[in-house]
């Protein structure tokens, strides 16, 4: 077991709702933290353990402390750069909001999820008091009682229903508590934001709106009414990124949406959409990025979900 490994459960699903990670350490690539920008269609709960690590979200740069729980919605743009990565450790729970619906009305608490998709992305600053390490301690308890189920699937080949229905009822548990976290003002941090840092956010904010057309640093200079190189180099000082690789990763989280969701769109649309000037340039960046070409991809989740509510 190496060094990215020690202290790490493997991602488990449950119902294909419900993936969960406690104390990952290091910059392990299973988790497609590293090296590019995040976007999925399911929420988060990130709980720096130990180290220090800046969040960039969207167009904000979040600067963590251990205890911090960053409550995510998950199709914002979003990547962690830790100061230390072999120091690094963190726990997180990926969530299906979609599942939750029905189970929230019965219940009477719609507005459960409102942490995750009213509060832009927050952060609860815990400092591992009472609170902080219930969290912690109820994300060890999922990933365990995952990793069981698991493994008895493997060996039996059936699910351990009374199981399931444990860890839905103890992630509901967690749910609450996140929620009456999130009602508390004072755990909730502001944001400092220094001169460098809000020209770097307000750079991340104009890419957002433009990366489908074409993108300069002489464009964004003369937009944002600052130098080229200033901007360049205190882009990459605040966020860790050259512009140039947030432009990509931008599209290539539109490209992945268009290739998972809008079946009928060919990928020449898709391409010249997303502001690649050729289909070479397409074809090349995204098997470098993915492992595969865009066709490919395309058939891989088109069999995923085709098996996913064919078992369902």
């Amino acid at each position: 077991m190496n060094k990215w490994t020690k202290n790490m459960y493997q991602p488990k699903v449950l119902d294909e709702s419900i993936l969960a990670f406690y104390r990952l350490q290091g910059m392990n690539a299973d988790t497609s933290e590293f090296n590019q920008f995040e976007s999925h269609s399911t929420c988060e709960i990130f709980v720096l353990e130990e180290g220090d690590c800046k969040y960039f979200i969207q167009d904000q740069v979040y600067e963590l402390q251990p205890g911090d729980i960053l409550l995510l919605d998950g199709l914002t743009l979003h990547k962690s750069g830790p100061i230390s990565p072999d120091t690094y450790i963190r726990s997180m729970v990926h969530f299906s909001p979609v599942w939750l619906k029905k189970m929230l009305l019965v219940l009477g608490m719609p507005s459960l999820l409102d942490p995750f998709q009213k509060l832009n992305n927050c952060i609860l600053r815990t400092g591992f008091d009472a609170s902080g390490h219930y969290v912690a301690e109820k994300i060890k308890w999922i990933a365990e009682q995952l990793e069981a189920i698991d493994q008895e699937f493997k060996s039996t080949g059936k699910i351990n229903v009374l199981l399931e229905t444990e860890v839905k009822i103890e992630f509901l548990q967690l749910l609450v508590k996140i929620y009456k976290m999130s009602e508390c003002e004072q755990m909730r941090v502001e944001q400092k934001k220094t001169e460098k840092k809000q020209h770097a956010e307000n750079i991340a904010s104009w890419i957002n709106q433009h990366y489908c057309e074409k993108v300069s640093l002489e464009r964004l200079a003369k937009e944002l009414n600052l130098n080229k190189y200033y901007l360049s180099h205190v882009f990459k000082e605040v966020t860790g990124y050259t512009v140039m690789q947030y432009v990509m990763e931008c599209r290539l989280i539109q490209v992945k949406y268009l290739l998972e969701m809008k079946l009928d769109q060919s990928l020449e649309d898709i391409f010249l959409s997303t502001g690649f000037e050729s289909a070479a340039h397409f074809s090349r960046f995204f098997k470098a990025r993915i492992g595969m070409t865009p066709t490919s991809y395309r058939k891989m989740k088109g069999r995923k979900t085709a098996s996913y509510y064919a078992q369902h």
